[in-house]
């Protein structure tokens, strides 16, 4: 029986890196990958949606969607969720092959 990485089969059924399809996947992934980051922290800290909502200055409705990736939230409003949560934050940014890391 043949073995397949991750890679081969992510390659084969959703696309080459650098294809549209599979840019389109991986930012979605990441975007599910937030909101499940998002919903971890607001448990572990014993608050209700509504209670985070309260926080950040949104509505509960706008917590549920981030958790649930149903919604590109705004940057900013993602930054006081996690600042509310007292998460830190840090990110890259590669430009010209060169990688910035920024910290929030």
């Amino acid at each position: 029986m043949k073995t397949y990485s991750l890679e081969e089969l992510t390659d084969k059924y959703i696309g080459k890196k650098g294809t549209q399809k599979r840019d389109r996947f991986e930012q979605e992934l990441r975007i599910d990958l937030l909101g499940h980051a998002v919903k971890k922290a607001r448990l572990e800290r014993n608050l209700t949606q509504e209670q985070l909502g309260e926080m950040v200055g949104v509505q509960r409705a706008q917590i549920s969607k981030i958790e649930n990736s149903a919604t590109d939230a705004r940057f900013d409003t993602i930054l006081k969720v996690f600042k509310a949560l007292k998460a830190k934050v840090n990110f890259t940014v590669e430009l010209d092959k060169q990688k910035l890391l920024l910290t929030e």
